[in-house]
């Protein structure tokens, strides 16, 4: 994920196309390196597409997914449950995910 992150950066930086030794320094710059076969992936994965438009297509995906597990769990919420003392834990654990993904921006492990 830290190449893509890198590679993000980049763009946001101007670069509309960072190459393997772009992203490099950028990874250098903060102390991190990079799989040179990740990177040149990514860049070859990303040739000819602006990567504003990969995010975009990527959010609804996601959303679409989003709202599918939601769906999931209200079905299973109507069903009365074997255990009384596993469904504290379960809420807890849910609660403990949407914090950490407001700390992150939104992305919740997206880049860490």
């Amino acid at each position: 994920m830290k190449v893509v992150a890198a590679y993000l950066l980049a763009v946001l930086g101007g670069n509309e196309k960072p190459s393997s030794s772009d992203i490099n320094t950028i990874l250098k710059s903060v102390g991190a390196s990079g799989d040179e076969e990740t990177i040149n992936q990514l860049i070859s994965e990303l040739e000819g597409k602006s990567v504003f438009d990969v995010l975009a297509q990527g959010k609804s995906q996601l959303a679409a997914s989003s709202a599918g597990s939601s769906a999931g769990s209200s079905a299973a919420g109507d069903a009365p449950a074997a255990d009384s003392s596993a469904a504290p834990a379960k809420e807890e654990k849910k609660q403990e995910s949407s914090s950490s993904e407001s700390d992150a921006g939104g992305f919740g492990d997206l880049f860490g």
